[in-house]
């Protein structure tokens, strides 16, 4: 029986040491994340995340991929859930995707391509609900509403790279073809740089213009410009301004059906798709300019995060422009949007808005 006693206060003794020891490499774990998220907003400290919805209007193109994969990217690294939707450019679903969002409870709402008016009353629904929400190439008006950052594309200076190239190109003397749709608020910033600069220069005369923007844009526009070029022999067109890229597909390849590699297209927008044509041999797309979809998503999350964070932030928000050209394209050769970093200086990197806590989140959840 003492024996038997013996061995059970032993036992008893050595459990109780385990426990504490236990409790202490707890308590030194703790303290260790504390430290490790030292000046992390608490309620990314302790573990609760966010949990946003991404709602795109259009969708279907390597651009919308490629912002969606920003978006996601960006927020994992955070630990956050992101759910994505993309409308294909049906106003019904598109609204839909926001109502049922604005129901499920998301933390935040990044829209993209909200035209209508319909879409500030949806904000101002998810805003009056307590939902934070960042817009990216969104109805201006979004502007009316407190607390939601409106991001852009610095439209004007897309326009304006491509435009000037095009002038000093042709020695401010050209006949174009323009590519453009009305309807869009990117669009309509380009256009406004778009006229300014035929005011300024009387010797570049639009010859035609079309645009369409639907599920087959680059096909549609494909054939009208293909009808245009039969319109207008060798020699009477000498440039096509794209105001999109989908137009610029579309025409490139109604030029290479033609053989009318003697007209330049000066674009707006790029993917891998556009890297890939702007490379191929005899290209009739010269140049364009762009900013990194991927990038668009990634600080739009940001944007986001800073909000959920309860920090201040800018109502709104553009995003630098780049000029691509063929020629630089091809003495690198197979650039594609990974690599255009190598090629384009700072391309796909920007610090804008990714605060020293982010840094520090992330590097906790890479553990």
């Amino acid at each position: 029986m003492r024996k038997s006693f013996g061995f059970t206060t032993i036992g008893a003794t050595t459990a109780a040491l385990f426990l504490l020891t236990g409790c202490g490499d707890d308590s030194a774990q703790e303290a260790q994340a504390d430290v490790q998220l030292e000046g992390v907003p608490e309620r990314f400290a302790e573990g609760e995340g966010a949990k946003v919805k991404v709602i795109r209007k259009i969708g279907g193109d390597d651009h919308t991929a490629q912002y969606l994969a920003g978006v996601q990217e960006e927020g994992k690294a955070l630990g956050f859930e992101v759910d994505t939707f993309t409308a294909n450019g049906d106003t019904a679903s598109y609204h839909d995707a926001i109502s049922q969002a604005i129901d499920a409870d998301y933390d935040g709402l990044i829209l993209s391509h909200g035209d209508d008016a319909a879409t500030v009353d949806a904000v101002k629904r998810a805003v009056d609900k307590g939902i934070e929400v960042v817009t990216f190439d969104s109805n201006p008006e979004l502007e009316s509403i407190e607390g939601v950052t409106l991001t852009s594309q610095d439209d004007e200076e897309l326009a304006t790279l491509a435009l000037n190239q095009l002038v000093e190109d042709y020695n401010e003397e050209a006949n174009i073809l323009y590519l453009w749709v009305d309807g869009f608020p990117p669009m309509v910033r380009r256009d406004a740089v778009y006229q300014a600069v035929l005011a300024d220069n009387p010797g570049i005369n639009e010859l035609e213009r079309f645009g369409v923007a639907s599920e087959d844009t680059s096909t549609q526009t494909q054939n009208a410009v293909a009808a245009l070029l039969n319109k207008y022999p060798e020699g009477e067109i000498d440039a096509i301004f794209a105001t999109w890229d989908a137009f610029a597909i579309g025409a490139a390849r109604a030029l290479e059906e033609a053989g009318r590699d003697e007209i330049n297209i000066y674009g707006i927008d790029v993917s891998n798709a556009d890297l890939q044509i702007m490379q191929e041999d005899q290209t009739t797309w010269q140049y364009t300019a762009a900013v990194d979809p991927k990038l668009i998503g990634t600080i739009n999350l940001r944007l986001l995060a800073k909000k959920l964070a309860d920090e201040e932030t800018p109502q709104f928000y553009d995003l630098e422009a780049s000029l691509i050209s063929s020629d630089l394209l091809n003495e690198a050769s197979g650039v594609n949007m990974v690599s255009l970093s190598e090629v384009i200086p700072g391309w796909g990197q920007s610090e804008a808005f990714e605060e020293d806590w982010m840094k520090t989140l992330k590097e906790h959840n890479k553990q």
